[in-house]
């Protein structure tokens, strides 16, 4: 495409920074928080140990945040998912207490988590139940089960092979040198020549169909401060142990679903249920398909997130899963999703979870109570979907 279709589509400073306020307020909200805890911490917070920890510690919500987006958008919600994730993380011990193995035993788990979701899916898409009540529903369905197939006793696991996806390190011993981990420096170098790719080949796309682009100095000066953030996180997982398994665990639930979710048919098709379902309805979309498949994502995650508490745990627990369907939901509204549905991805999601862990770590490491640390998250929530209504009003959608 000719270079005078690209100038006359680039957008001005100011519809530069009015279409890309919300998309990047909360990365912004996010780098203040972590600048403001290390004055407050002296630092600690930013150091190498306590960065790998906040992954560790809050891997399992960024989890389930992922999927759970994808309900949002489409107008849906879990509030199952911390009876099933327990549900599942027992069943997953005492199938490996067996000797089953760890990759069967991770199969079966994630397989029995779906055929769970699917039910919830098909009384939410085909018998038209509110996915409220349903999820609430199977929420107490499987809090009971769990304390019975348990007697409200923790499950120990045999060995640490759980305990290696949640706290395992990966690494390539020939590329650690005087206790660097350079591992995580050559991760983050592919991560970062894939990024720059795909935002090229994005920008080539936007000219090709004539939509409105930024100033080619605005572009590059974006790549410069996300490639920085990419190896500022590698070096910190290079100077403490390498990088987490977990991470890369949650790297790869990210980079499939945020591609399911922007590059195929289906992630479309979940968009335009969640914009007006009536209208997709009309256009010829299976509505009722959407949904089912969107459930049974979240099955699949919800699987893996609770496989990789258990293994944080090294047991399973029968009160397992408390908070985390609550601090999911937190994470995807302020991360940017819409309280009408319709709106959402899952980076925004990462990020707003990534705000609560930082949020959640630099209290703790201030010694700041429990309450106050609810009462701090109540409010950062109340912000976000009010700057989610507000923002909409604005641009005359509601």
């Amino acid at each position: 495409m000719s270079d005078s279709i690209a100038a006359a589509n680039k957008m001005s400073f100011r519809n530069l920074i009015k279409s890309n306020a919300k998309n990047y307020s909360m990365v912004l909200m996010l780098a203040l928080i972590m600048i403001i805890f290390a004055f407050m911490t002296d630092g600690v917070n930013l150091n190498s140990r306590n960065i790998t920890n906040i992954f560790m510690q809050n891997s399992h919500i960024l989890l389930l945040a992922t999927t759970m987006i994808l309900l949002i958008i489409t107008c849906n919600i879990d509030l199952s998912c911390p009876a099933t994730c327990a549900f599942i993380g027992a069943v997953s011990a005492m199938l490996y207490n067996t000797g089953m193995g760890m990759i069967p035993t991770v199969l079966l788990s994630i397989l029995l988590s779906i055929a769970i979701y699917a039910v919830m899916g098909f009384m939410v898409a085909y018998m038209r139940m509110p996915a409220f009540i349903v999820t609430l529903g199977f929420m107490l369905l499987f809090r009971g089960l769990v304390y019975i197939i348990t007697n409200v006793t923790p499950i120990a696991l045999k060995d640490d092979g759980y305990k290696k996806i949640s706290s395992g390190i990966f690494n390539i011993p020939a590329l650690t040198v005087d206790r660097v981990h350079y591992t995580a420096m050559l991760v983050a170098a592919v991560l970062f020549v894939l990024y720059v790719v795909s935002e090229i080949a994005a920008r080539r796309k936007k000219i090709r169909y004539g939509f409105a682009i930024p100033p080619v100095a605005v572009f590059i000066a974006k790549i410069i401060v996300i490639g920085a953030l990419i190896f500022a996180l590698g070096w910190k997982f290079a100077t403490y142990r390498g990088i987490p398994v977990v991470v890369v665990v949650l790297g790869c639930t990210v980079g499939i679903i945020h591609f399911v979710s922007r590059n195929t048919v289906l992630g479309r098709y979940i968009y335009a249920v969640g914009g007006n379902a009536r209208s997709a309805k009309l256009s010829g979309i299976n509505s009722e398909f959407v949904i089912f498949i969107v459930f049974c994502m979240m099955g699949s995650v919800a699987g893996l997130a609770s496989i990789v508490f258990t293994g944080y745990m090294n047991s399973a627990l029968p009160q397992a899963g408390t908070m985390f369907d609550m601090d999911s939901i937190a994470a995807c509204y302020i991360g940017g999703a819409s309280a009408t549905g319709g709106i959402g991805s899952v980076t925004g999601a990462i990020i707003g979870g990534l705000v609560m862990a930082g949020i959640n770590n630099g209290m703790s490491l201030m010694n700041i109570a429990a309450q106050w640390q609810y009462v701090v998250k109540a409010i950062i929530l109340l912000l976000a979907v009010f700057y989610d209504i507000y923002s909409r009003r604005k641009a005359g959608l509601g």
